[in-house]
C-alpha cells in the first residue's frame, strides 16, 4: 500500500460528493472543470480510481527479464559456427543463412535484441510513469482534503438553488484533480507514441 492508497480512502467521501454536485448542480459556465472533463473523460472519483488501479509492481520483473532475453539472443547470435574448412554451394547457403539469422537476432538497429532491449526501456519507463502518477494524485487529493473548498462542501441532501458556493467549490476541487489526472496521462502518451516503431518496424 502506498501514499495514494492511503489517501484514497480518506477522500472517497468527499469524491463522491464532488461527483453528486457535478452531475446534479453542474458548474459555472466559463468554468475550468469543463475543459478537464473533455480532457479526462470522467468524472473525478472515476478519474483517481483508475489511477489508483495502476500496479507498478506488475512491471517491476518486465525489465530484468526482457534484458536477459536480449542477452540471450547476443549469445545466440555469437554462437552460430562458420563454415569454416566447409566449402561449396551448400557451405555458401548455410553461411548467407547463418549471417542472416545472426543479423536478425543481434547488432543490427532492428535485430530481436536491440528491440528486446527497447521493450525493457518502455517498460521501465511505464513502471517510473506509473510511480510518479500514483504520487501525484496523492498529493493532488491531500490537497483538496485540507483546502476551503472541502470544508465549503457539506454533507446532506444537494439542494439546486443553495447550491451556488458548493456547485463552486465542487468544480474547483475536481478542476483540480482531473488537471493533475490529464497531465500525467499525457506523458504515458508521449512514451506510448514514442515506442511506435517497436509495433511498426518488422524484422528482416
Amino acid at each position: 500500500m502506498d501514499r495514494l492508497d492511503e489517501v484514497l480512502q480518506a477522500a472517497r467521501p468527499l469524491l463522491t460528493r464532488v461527483d453528486d454536485m457535478l452531475t446534479v448542480v453542474g458548474a459555472p459556465e466559463d468554468h475550468a472543470v469543463w475543459g478537464e472533463l473533455r480532457r479526462v473523460r470522467l468524472l473525478p472519483a472515476d478519474a483517481v480510481q483508475a489511477v489508483a488501479a495502476l500496479r507498478p509492481s506488475a512491471l517491476s520483473d518486465a525489465g530484468p527479464e526482457l534484458r536477459a532475453e536480449a542477452r540471450a539472443c547476443v549469445d545466440v547470435a555469437a554462437s552460430l559456427p562458420s563454415p569454416d574448412e566447409w566449402t561449396g554451394d551448400a557451405a555458401e547457403a548455410y553461411d548467407e543463412v547463418r549471417h542472416r539469422v545472426t543479423v536478425t537476432l543481434s547488432g543490427a538497429d532492428e535485430s530481436l535484441d536491440e528491440r528486446l532491449q527497447a521493450t525493457a526501456e518502455l517498460a521501465e519507463a511505464l513502471m517510473k510513469w506509473m510511480e510518479q502518477t500514483r504520487a501525484a494524485v496523492a498529493a493532488a487529493l491531500g490537497t483538496v482534503l485540507t483546502s476551503g473548498e472541502a470544508l465549503t462542501l457539506r454533507s446532506g441532501p444537494i439542494s439546486v438553488p443553495s447550491a451556488g458556493p458548493e456547485a463552486l467549490a465542487a468544480a474547483d476541487i475536481a478542476a483540480h484533480l482531473l488537471r493533475t489526472v490529464a497531465d500525467n496521462y499525457e506523458q504515458a502518451t508521449d512514451l506510448i507514441r514514442g515506442s511506435t516503431p517497436l509495433t511498426t518496424t518488422a524484422l528482416m
